[in-house]
């Protein structure tokens, strides 16, 4: 079990900071996403791993004005 924005969400083997966002429908261009408190590139979503008990934040950024 991981926790994304709070909330339990079920956990698998080899799963992605992309494959994550496509699960949970996460579509904004602008997004910041962390996982335990640290920064993941965007460079970096099609590779970096999640695991098990990981806290993960997904933030969506908004311009104002």
């Amino acid at each position: 079990m991981i926790k994304v924005n709070g909330k339990d969400f079920d956990w698998e083997e080899q799963l992605t900071v992309k494959a994550l966002l496509q699960k949970k429908g996460f579509t904004y261009s602008r997004i910041i996403v962390m996982i335990n408190g640290e920064l993941v590139t965007k460079e970096d979503y099609a590779n970096k791993q999640i695991l098990d008990e990981d806290d993960v934040q997904v933030i969506h950024l908004m311009a104002g004005g």
